[in-house]
């Protein structure tokens, strides 16, 4: 094998420009570096010549391996991306600790502005075994894609591969490649990771889609296959059982036709014998209808006569009914406008209330204002006193100063000018503190009597405030008093006020009921009265009955007599739930009904269906049907006794009773049961659907249920009538209720107005109390304000006498000799006696002043309460006057409101004269539809005889019709085939659900005359079918006997019964002709399927057989080595035997579809599973299946990454010398490691640095065997 001789790199990942890694003949090279120098990255460029994906190589796309600069943060880029400032720490702002600076971020500028390549190219130089140089290069073009060239020839992917699998260098198994993490992925892979290794090396993966798909189609082939012989089994077993049926149907169909033949023979002796009795009653109705022709004529004026009384008699009634709605609506207006008064005289008691109290107040306040009015005049007066005393004063005092003056000459005037200027000079500084002093006293007292004015108007203001509080105190205990003596009044006059009102709202409720009782009754009665109007046939059935049960003890009677409904509102349903049976007569047996039939065929008395309760067939009740919402069993509507209970049961069936239309459809439709759901009025859906709705004679049937209530209706009427009449007349409330109510109102007005006033007073009392408090907290404030001030002006005036008596020292001195010629004591006496006069002038205009202000201040105090009060008066008089409005309006509005209610009560006494004279026309009209009616029935008695033959006649044409068509029917649905005349309708002409006029099962009951009825001849529906009797026997038609029928019946039942006993498959020739072509056509089907079957076997096998050659080729030969490997790799020179390892293969025959276990046991250890053994141990492991695995077909070189890092120092020594024992022609082995016991024993050293000036990664080369 050939080798790898160098490597050229250029612009790849973090190789910068170009580069060279030299292997040269070494077998064992070693690629080693610090932490992100790109060492690494080196494998990733053998991996990229060789055609790995990039998606491999750590990059998602192949423009991530172009060389982009990176530099540290710290560099200055230059324009042509260098940087000047290296790096301080080895790396090239990559992450610390990486080999991948391919990915590496934190890049400063874009790739445009630092001009990085656009372009990258690794190109592998090989030596073959001729020793014949052959050069591998793939490129980045700019556009991102990969180009391939061989010997500097472009070439396709394709030709790349096929050149490099040609030196045994496998890209797709990649046996050749373990990079970092690989030998971990290795150890701890699944066995069916392990299967697929060994298929990509032994190239059995390439067989799989053609032997999944052959697998495929031969399983769809046998199975096919199978199911054609399966089918082919079946069709051969279907031909043995329609030839057995076809001799069985051909024996059946003639018995078939025998038992038609017997049942047309029957039909036609039944239908023969029906005609010959229709037309023999037909020939005696018709003479006894004439008979009746001549009494009809003679009774009609009878009938006209009753006609119009009816018509009047409803009339009337329609007139009685008018009369009490009209009455029932003016008594309601009546009730309404008297409780329409009841708020208005509450609002006019509530409004007068509102007056009286705004006067009462107006009175009150009114006598504040006039007292406080009399102190504001009071006192202005006292101010006018003090002004003209102001006056008196100034003029005596004047006059008083002229009086006592004394007079000096100019010398002396002039001397004391003199000495008073030495004075002056002398004592200028004391003269000036005692002006200053002087200056500060009068302002003082100034202060101190402001002080005391204050404090005085404050005492006077807290006084006055506690007066009116006392008052107002007074007052409110007073009001309280009131209070609580209304509330006494009030309870008093509710108790008996309560007692009256729940007396009248007694009799009122029991009136009301009693009204409503007697208006139902009365209803009731008028319902009944139309009820009985019954016609003379409902007479003669019940007298039939009544006879009945004396003669045939085991009569019980009729259906509606021996049930009813439980509630009145299940009338209208149970009526018509029982239909037909409504007028059924109960009986004990069988033999008991056909005895009444003919008793009442002897005696002509009419027709009725019996039900006998030995021999009816009950259906049992479907008990899902109890517990529908709204709805309950027509059975469980009704009371009767339980010795009739099923012929209840027999004629309600499963019937259901509904609330409203809604549910009965929901039941019907919605819910799909099958039941009748009959309505409370009477609305019926059928079980098939059908809705039937409208009054019907169901109606009339209910009614029948009231005759033995309308005697008891009558007494309860006329009890009613009387405790009517013995009521009290409680429409309205009795003038004592009356009078206790405005008593009531006046005295809730009073007590309203006390509490308003009560809280009036709190609330003026406690505008007082704050007032008092303001008042009283002023004296507080100004008492020491005064205290202190006073003090103060003491203090100034002991100053000013100290300095007034060092001027007056000096005074004396100076003055002495003036004083004692002019005959003073002193110079202050000659001042002072000019002085006097103006400091008692200056005392007596303070005090005057004083007085104004006092006064002043009070007059301003009053008027503004003055003001305040005439304030209140005139809102309390506004408010005043709009009550009073209010009230005129709302008399106005109950004057109009009585004015109507008389009217309305005299409109009432009208219609109440009105309804008499209906109620007494309406009893004349009723007797005389009763006189009319005893005339006509009368006059009927003389037709009853006939009547009766008739009716007899027309019950057998009715019932012999009835069977007639449903024999036709019959035939119809049975296809009967009966022989027509020519000139007949078909058969499917005739309707399957159509009912005759008459049911001969169902009782006549209706209000017709029974004589107009008996005048019209019967009609028979024959719907245009018209039998041909030709092919009837002679003797058939002879006899009519039940012996002649039961001998008909026998054969047509013995035909039958062997016919029963066949039970053949009619249509077995039909199939046996179709089964015989279907084995035909499954014999050709199976056949081919057999031809593919083996065809698809064929090929599977040749490619199974392939698949398993080439796998179980490569398992053997790896099974072979790994042994070996892992001894040598794990043997010592104490352990020279070393581990074991060996690979279990789960299935022999498809290996590669199931796994294969690789087991490895260390030495000296006992077995356990890889996933239990430690790091290196499953190191040691893996390593040891890749050498395996490389051994077969082995490519040239073999390249490891950092494959030690999991191993100790004793494992890389290990690893170290299997590469050594195994490197030399035709196995090279580069390893990228960081172990300096791996790298040291290499033959050549590769060293990848990082040259941070041109920022890219750098190789450099040592050959190891010159120093070993």
């Amino acid at each position: 094998m050939g080798k790898l001789i160098r490597l050229e790199l250029y612009n790849f990942k973090s190789y910068k420009g170009h580069h060279v890694l030299l292997f040269g003949d070494s077998y064992f090279t070693s690629i080693i570096g610090p932490n992100g120098s790109g060492k690494s990255n080196s494998m990733d460029a053998i991996s990229f010549v060789l055609g790995i994906k990039s998606s491999h190589l750590r990059s998602t796309h192949l423009r991530d391996l172009v060389y982009r600069g990176r530099v540290l943060r710290t560099s200055t880029i230059h324009d042509d991306g260098s940087a000047t400032t290296p790096a301080t720490n080895g790396q090239a702002n990559g992450h610390a600790g990486s080999d991948d600076e391919g990915t590496q971020n934190g890049t400063q500028r874009s790739q445009s502005e630092r001009s990085d390549p656009k372009t990258a190219w690794v190109t592998a130089v090989y030596e073959d075994d001729a020793g014949d140089e052959q050069m591998w290069k793939r490129s980045i073009t700019s556009q991102g894609v990969s180009e391939y060239r061989i010997n500097n020839r472009v070439v396709s992917a394709q030709q790349y591969n096929d050149a490099l699998e040609t030196e045994n260098i496998l890209i797709k198994a990649r046996n050749f490649l373990v990079f970092q993490g690989d030998v971990e992925a290795i150890a701890s892979q699944s066995p069916k990771d392990l299967t697929k290794l060994i298929e990509q090396i032994s190239g059995s993966l390439e067989h799989k889609s053609e032997y999944e798909r052959l697998k495929g189609e031969t399983e769809s082939a046998n199975e096919h296959q199978t199911f054609n012989l399966n089918r082919r089994r079946g069709i051969n077993t279907e031909i043995k059982q329609y030839q057995e049926q076809k001799r069985e149907a051909e024996n059946y169909t003639k018995k078939s036709e025998d038992r038609d033949q017997a049942i047309v023979n029957h039909a036609l002796w039944k239908l023969y014998h029906f005609h010959r009795v229709m037309d023999g009653a037909t020939t005696e109705i018709q003479n006894h209808q004439e008979e009746l022709k001549e009494f009809r004529r003679g009774i009609e004026k009878y009938e006209q006569n009753l006609d119009l009384a009816r018509k009047e008699q409803a009339r009337v009634g329609r007139e009685v009914g008018k009369a009490e709605r009209s009455i029932r609506a003016k008594e309601d207006q009546i009730q309404e406008k008297e409780n329409s008064l009841v708020p208005i005289d509450e609002k006019i008691e509530i409004s007068l209330g509102k007056v009286k109290k705004y006067e009462a107040r107006v009175s009150d306040v009114d006598g504040d204002r006039q007292k406080q009015s009399s102190a504001v005049d009071h006192l202005k007066s006292q101010q006018v006193l003090v002004d003209k005393a102001q006056s008196r004063w100034e003029e005596d005092w004047k006059r008083m100063t002229k009086q006592q003056g004394r007079q000096l000459d100019e010398s002396d005037v002039q001397e004391y000018h003199k000495l008073r200027e030495k004075v002056n000079t002398r004592t200028s500084a004391d003269q000036g503190q005692a002006e200053t002093l002087s200056r500060q006293v009068k302002t003082m007292e100034e202060t101190v009597q402001s002080i005391s004015s204050k404090y005085e108007s404050a005492q006077w203001q807290s006084e006055k405030l506690e007066e009116d509080m006392a008052e107002l105190t007074l007052r409110k205990d007073h009001t309280n008093g009131q209070i609580k003596t209304t509330l006494q009044e009030v309870d008093a006059k509710k108790k008996e006020f309560h007692t009256l009102t729940s007396e009248r709202l007694r009799t009122a409720q029991k009136q009301t009921e009693l009204e409503e009782k007697f208006r139902e009754v009365l209803n009731k009665l008028l319902e009944a009265d139309d009820g009985r109007r019954q016609s003379e046939k409902e007479l003669r059935i019940k007298e039939t009955i009544s006879m009945l049960r004396r003669i045939y003890p085991g009569v019980r009677g009729r259906v509606s007599d021996l049930c009813k409904p439980t509630m009145k509102k299940y009338g209208d349903a149970v009526s018509t739930v029982l239909g037909r049976h409504f007028d059924a007569v109960i009986v004990d047996n069988e033999k008991t009904a056909k005895d009444c039939i003919q008793y009442l065929r002897d005696q002509r008395a009419g027709q009725a269906t019996f039900i006998p309760l030995d021999t009816i067939q009950v259906t049992p009740i479907n008990s899902n049907l109890k517990n529908i919402n709204r709805a309950r069993l027509a059975i469980d509507t009704i009371e009767f006794d339980n010795s009739v209970e099923r012929a209840m049961l027999y004629a309600c069936g499963n019937a259901i009773v509904c609330d409203d239309l809604g549910i009965a459809k929901n039941i019907v439709y919605d819910k799909g049961i099958e039941a009748k759901a009959v309505t409370l009025d009477g609305t019926v859906i059928h079980k098939g659907g059908l809705m039937t709705g409208g009054r019907g004679p169901g109606r009339q049937n209910s009614r029948r249920w009231e005759d033995a209530e309308v005697e008891a209706l009558r007494k309860l009427k006329d009890n009613l009538h009387k405790e009517l009449e013995s009521l009290p007349k409680a429409n309205r409330r009795g003038a004592a209720e009356e009078g206790l109510q405005a008593d009531l109102t006046g005295l809730d007005q009073r007590l309203h107005f006390a509490r308003e006033e009560v809280k009036a007073l709190e609330k003026n009392l406690a505008s007082k109390k704050k007032e008092l408090d303001f008042a009283k907290r002023q004296q507080r404030e100004f008492k020491p304000q005064y205290d202190q001030e006073s003090k103060k002006l003491e203090t100034l005036k002991n100053q000013l006498e100290n300095s007034r008596a060092a001027v007056s020292k000096v005074e004396d001195e100076i003055f002495n000799d003036f004083c004692k010629r002019l005959k003073y004591d002193d110079i202050r006496s000659y001042e002072a006696q000019q002085g006097s006069l103006q400091q008692e002038a200056a005392q007596k205009k303070l005090e005057f002043t004083m007085q104004k202000n006092k006064l002043q201040n009070q007059l301003s105090f009053e008027s503004q309460r003055l003001n305040a009060t005439i304030e209140r008066i005139q809102k309390l008089e506004t408010q005043s006057r709009i009550d009073s409005d209010l009230i005129a309006q709302l008399q106005k509005e109950k004057a109009l409101i009585r004015k109507e209610t008389t009217k309305l009560k005299a409109e009432r006494s009208q219609a109440y004269q009105v309804l008499e004279a209906a109620r007494a026309e309406h009893e004349t009209k009723a007797e005389m539809v009763a006189e009319y009616r005893r005339d006509v029935q009368s006059r009927s008695k003389e037709a009853e005889g006939t009547l009766k033959s008739i009716s007899g006649l027309e019950t057998e044409i009715q019932r012999n019709a009835a069977n007639r068509y449903a024999l036709l029917r019959r035939c119809k649905l049975e296809e009967i085939d009966i022989p027509l005349t020519e000139d007949s309708t078909g058969l499917d002409r005739l309707p399957v659900d159509d009912m005759l006029q008459t049911d001969p099962d169902k009782m006549d009951v209706d209000d017709e005359d029974p004589s107009a009825s008996a005048l019209q001849p019967p009609v028979i529906q024959d719907y245009g079918i018209e039998v041909d009797f030709e092919d009837l026997d002679e003797d058939l038609k002879e006899d009519s006997s039940t012996k002649c029928e039961e001998g008909l019946q026998e054969k047509i039942g013995t035909l039958s019964a062997e016919m029963e006993k066949m039970a053949p498959n009619m249509r077995a020739i039909e199939r046996l002709e179709g089964v015989e072509t279907r084995l035909k056509s499954t014999e050709k089907d199976f056949d081919d399927a057999r031809r593919r079957a083996k065809q698809a076997r064929d090929q599977f096998s040749e490619v199974k057989e392939t698949r398993h050659e080439l796998f179980m080729k490569a398992f053997n030969h790896i099974s072979e080595q790994i042994g070996q490997v892992y001894k040598d790799l794990t043997k010592t020179a104490t352990l020279p035997l070393g581990g074991q390892a060996y690979l279990d293969i789960e299935d022999s025959e498809e290996p590669y579809n199931e796994g294969i276990k690789y087991h490895a046991m260390p030495p000296l250890k006992r077995f356990r599973d890889m996933e239990h053994l430690s790091g290196g141990e499953k190191t040691m492991a893996a390593l040891a299946l890749l050498f395996a695995v490389h051994s077969y077909q082995p490519s040239p070189f073999f390249v490891l990454d950092e494959v030690d890092a999991a191993l100790d120092n004793a494992n890389v020594q290990k690893i170290a010398s299997y590469i050594r024992e195994h490197a030399g022609p035709g196995m090279q082995f580069i390893v990228i490691s960081l172990k300096t016991g791996l790298f040291q024993g290499s033959e050549a050293l590769i060293g990848i640095y990082r040259d941070q000036s041109a920022n890219s990664s750098k190789p450099l080369t040592l050959d190891l065997r010159k120093y070993q």
